[in-house]
């Protein structure tokens, strides 16, 4: 419960569009990209605190939309936490720009700047602003030249590297 109430607060103020400098990938192809994406590594945020074993799954709604369910357990109180959102694509559906909600009608940009275009096996993930940042996998683990790779690129696009959280698995 502290998930969605956390990440509902968040998304309250935030906003849909793209932070300065970063683009979305071209080329998008939602169905590839749903299913079950296990996060690697994340700037820290008061909705995920203390959250291992987070996964994020992604399936079609009806309307067209994307039904977000993000998972994680929490050390602390020794139990999962679930939080259940909506996004649709603020462009095309070509274009990795979605909306996401985790609370009736307000927004926060869902940004897919990085992308393994061949086999869709990994995703760099913003927000409005450089505050956020994931790294998605289709696995739980990933090895260090991909780790890398997407510290530097991070790194190049103004984020705080030094505060990123590798997030634990099993």
């Amino acid at each position: 419960m502290r998930l969605i109430l956390v990440m509902s607060l968040l998304f309250l103020s935030a906003c849909t569009s793209l932070p300065s400098g970063i683009e979305p990938v071209k080329g998008f192809e939602l169905p590839r990209y749903l299913g079950t994406w296990y996060e690697v590594a994340r700037l820290d945020h008061s909705f995920e605190r203390g959250l291992n074993q987070v996964t994020a799954t992604y399936s079609m709604k009806d309307d067209g939309g994307v039904k977000v369910i993000n998972r994680g357990f929490s050390t602390a109180e020794q139990s999962w936490d679930e939080a259940e959102g909506k996004a649709y694509f603020v462009d095309s559906p070509d274009i990795g720009h979605l909306k996401v909600s985790f609370f009736g009608p307000f927004y926060g940009a869902y940004v897919v700047y990085e992308l393994d275009y061949q086999d869709y096996q990994y995703a760099f993930i913003t927000s409005y602003n450089r505050d956020y940042l994931w790294f998605l996998s289709r696995t739980p683990t990933v090895d260090d030249a991909l780790k890398q790779q997407f510290i530097e690129q991070a790194n190049k696009l103004g984020f705080a590297t030094e505060q990123i959280i590798w997030v634990k698995q099993s």
